[in-house]
């Protein structure tokens, strides 16, 4: 799963990347405005974490331009501006969720489980599909009732099929979930991750359609 954050503070921003990536997530970082307007132009992101007080452009103004280009990403601003009408404009301007700073990151990260639920429409955390239950609060997966170790890696991959299970998923698209800027990825990663999953699972969870890519198979 991708995120882009959008901090100048490089204090708060190294924090909450490290934090994040930690819990899984692919994690993009700009500092600017300008920057976070280019990133969700040209990155395919599950949410945007977005500050107001940004150089170059201010965090609403972004916001209202992602809106007025009918960018429907998910955007949860975070921010220090903790007054009711800022709360109120920030929602009205198109934001998601709004957190105060400081907070802990225990409740930004249920926070975003909330809003990737909403996103894919389901009404709980985990994700069930035949014997297979893959659970993002915990980090864990079961199948046929069996607990099953993954990577972090593998973790995030199987997530993503599992909230598309009809769709065939591109080599390009998983790894832009599974990886962000600055972090080296190997030109086969994608395939050791898909075997390494097929083998610790069963070899029919992930189906190759060839020439495009990979999609859900068999989960029970």
């Amino acid at each position: 799963m991708r995120l882009l954050l959008v901090e100048d503070d490089p204090m708060i921003g190294s924090s909450l990347r490290q934090g994040l990536r930690s819990e899984g997530f692919a994690v993009d970082w700009v500092q600017d405005g300008r920057s976070a307007e280019l990133a969700v132009e040209a990155n395919p992101y599950a949410l945007v974490l977005l500050d107001l007080g940004l150089p170059e452009k201010d965090g609403l103004a972004v916001l209202h331009h992602w809106r007025q280009c009918g960018l429907t990403v998910p955007v949860l601003i975070l921010t220090a501006r903790d007054a009711v009408p800022d709360r109120v404009k920030g929602l009205d301007s198109g934001a998601d969720d709004y957190l105060v700073k400081p907070f802990d990151l225990t409740e930004l990260l249920a926070r975003i489980r909330a809003l990737l639920r909403r996103q894919t429409g389901r009404a709980q955390d985990f994700i069930e599909n035949g014997a297979l239950r893959l659970d993002p609060v915990t980090h864990t997966v079961d199948y046929r009732g069996q607990p099953v170790l993954l990577s972090a890696r593998e973790f995030a991959l199987l997530r993503a099929l599992l909230e598309t299970p009809g769709a065939v998923l591109s080599r390009e698209q998983l790894e832009d979930r599974l990886y962000g800027w600055g972090e080296e990825v190997e030109s086969n990663a994608v395939e050791v991750h898909i075997h390494h999953l097929r083998r610790k699972l069963s070899t029919g969870i992930i189906r190759t359609v060839r020439g495009i890519g990979y999609r859900l198979g068999e989960t029970i």
